[in-house]
């Protein structure tokens, strides 16, 4: 008689042990996996809401910022625009007392609502002179970015140096925001 009761005390064991098994696979594995993707969906969504709030409050700067911009790039005009920027690299070459050896602008339509006007600069002075040149280019207010830079020494003491510039000034079509 108590062989029959272990038996079968074994087989509901069993059975509640292969009920447990299942239903950890079925069940409670798949909510919890559920649980975690719905936080990190929840934690993203409130950054994304927080992100939006910040730029609301921050709509005036931005836009004064934009507005800032879009005053500071280049005339529509292409030879309006390589005249103001090659007075620009004129003025800046006086202010630093570097030398100009040659400048080569051309022209880049990559869309509809803006150009770009790249021009390859070639300098040469010393190095606190073509520091100057090109502290005096960035912190002009015009549109513009420096896309390369190489400097290099015709000296042993390092007192001639050479500066190659690759710069880009921007244009905005009047269709761009």
């Amino acid at each position: 008689m108590k062989i029959d009761n272990r038996q079968q005390l074994l087989v509901v064991v069993a059975i509640g042990v292969v009920a447990l098994f299942i239903a950890d696979h079925l069940v409670f594995t798949p909510l919890t996996s559920l649980w975690k993707s719905s936080s990190v969906k929840i934690a993203d969504l409130r950054k994304q809401v927080d992100d939006g709030a910040a730029l609301i409050q921050r709509e005036q700067t931005i836009r004064r910022h934009w507005q800032e911009m879009q005053k500071n790039t280049l005339p529509e005009n292409t030879s309006l625009a390589e005249q103001q920027i090659l007075k620009a690299f004129d003025a800046w070459s006086r202010d630093s007392r570097a030398t100009i050896m040659a400048i080569t602008p051309q022209w880049k339509h990559d869309s509809d609502d803006y150009m770009t006007l790249e021009c390859r600069v070639d300098a040469s002075g010393d190095l606190e002179t073509l520091s100057r040149f090109l502290y005096d280019i960035e912190k002009d207010p015009m549109a513009l970015k420096l896309q390369s830079l190489e400097l290099s020494s015709h000296s042993d003491n390092g007192q001639q140096m050479t500066l190659a510039l690759q710069v880009s000034g921007l244009v905005l079509s009047p269709s761009a925001p």
